[in-house]
């Protein structure tokens, strides 16, 4: 795809004072397959057109052929840099239209973890914003912290970058008997890196002439986009899907919802900076919340029933074949589940016909709507800005194309 006003500016350009240019879609800056075609007045962009798809994986047709379970590891690979939080946002939807709550135990389990990918997500965009800008130091500061989450993630799990450890009704299986140390010990760990991180860039005079007054927005023009997560609230607005309408017992939670005013690639940085640290102080009070209890339902209709009941029990047997033939029966209806992942509302809307799989699954990816303002937030700006704007977006080519 080229933009007609590509060729128009090349032919009329006598002075080639003039340049298009094309950054992607494989673009080291780019840190997936996007794709943008610029056209430069020396180094200042005049004009900028975005080209997505190039990652599209047809996730939603191919959930119309799987079960309500089977699609978890679809919405793994959505935004893949914090894979729990899209799982749970689906299966919270399933189950609303089900009628049924995970246990306790598991909607504990499930935030703790929902908010230790919130930090690796936090930590691998600044970490990479931040290569982009040429700060190396700064993402293997992040990525010490990161690699140790995804060791608990993998002792929950067994996997760490896709986990798919979230069940329609609760989790595959409960949690190692030391999750609770290895919790705190994170707990412990992690905020020395964060701080480390701060006093490195916060006041570093090159990190700031470069960011800050760069690719800002006004309140108004976010929510115009349709913007939410911490590029909305890098701009003014308070808004927080665990704030304002909570899910898994966040309304039982003390933190903050981190804001700031001018919009921009600094603030955008600050704001995933200072959310890193409440999600820490989630965290904290939440382990101390950790009930004893089963983490998965034990709706027959829902859950496969314990391999000893099945090895022994007439019923039980009937109802393990049942699950496993037919799938789970999601009663005829729609709904939408929206939750507050690391980029924003990631929101699933879900009709069932009553079969074993979904008739239809609409996804919301937060990414769609912030990418949508990259081509004016460019205008005006230099070449080596795009980077530094780009990466203050934090766009997830998985979860944009889907």
């Amino acid at each position: 795809m080229v933009p007609e006003w590509a060729t128009e500016v090349v032919e009329s350009d006598d002075d080639f004072e003039t340049q298009v240019l094309n950054l992607g879609p494989s673009h080291p800056a780019t840190h997936g397959t996007i794709r943008t075609v610029v056209r430069l007045d020396g180094e200042v962009i005049t004009r900028a057109e975005c080209e997505i798809g190039y990652l599209h994986r047809c996730f939603e047709k191919m959930s119309e052929t799987h079960g309500w379970n089977e699609v978890i590891p679809y919405t793994d690979r959505l935004n893949y840099c914090s894979s729990m939080i899209n799982g749970v946002g689906y299966a919270l939807g399933v189950e609303q239209m089900l009628g049924i709550e995970a246990p306790p135990r598991a909607q504990v389990v499930r935030l703790i973890l929902s908010e230790f990918s919130r930090i690796m997500d936090h930590a691998v965009c600044l970490g990479a914003n931040l290569v982009d800008l040429g700060a190396l130091t700064n993402f293997w500061y992040f990525f010490q912290p990161r690699e140790e989450i995804y060791s608990l993630l993998e002792a929950c799990a067994g996997g760490r970058l896709t986990v798919s450890y979230t069940r329609i009704g609760g989790l595959a299986h409960d949690v190692p008997a030391d999750f609770e140390d290895r919790v705190r010990f994170l707990l412990g760990y992690i905020p020395k890196f964060i701080d480390d991180v701060d006093k490195l860039i916060t006041r570093n005079r090159i990190f700031r002439d470069r960011t800050e007054g760069i690719g800002a927005l006004s309140a108004e023009e976010a929510v115009a986009w349709g913007w939410t997560g911490p590029c909305l609230r890098a701009c003014g607005v308070p808004y927080d899907l665990r704030r304002v309408r909570p899910y898994l017992g966040y309304e039982n939670y003390e933190f903050d919802v981190p804001v700031a005013t001018t919009g921009d690639c600094y603030a955008r940085y600050l704001v995933r900076l200072e959310e890193m640290r409440q999600s820490l102080r989630i965290i904290e009070q939440a382990i101390d919340r950790v009930p004893d209890g089963p983490v998965i339902t034990d709706n027959h209709h829902v859950a496969l029933p314990p391999k000893s009941k099945v090895y022994s029990e007439m019923e039980a047997l009937i109802w393990h074949f049942k699950l496993i033939y037919d799938g789970i029966k999601v009663p005829a209806g729609a709904a939408y589940s929206a939750t507050e992942g690391a980029n924003g509302e990631l929101g699933y809307y879900l009709v069932s016909d009553g079969t074993g799989h979904p008739y239809r699954i609409k996804v919301r990816p937060p990414c769609f709507a912030i990418f949508q303002a990259y081509p004016q937030m460019l205008e005006g700006h230099l070449l080596a800005d795009a980077i530094a704007i780009l990466g203050s977006l934090n766009i997830i080519a998985g979860e944009l194309d889907r």
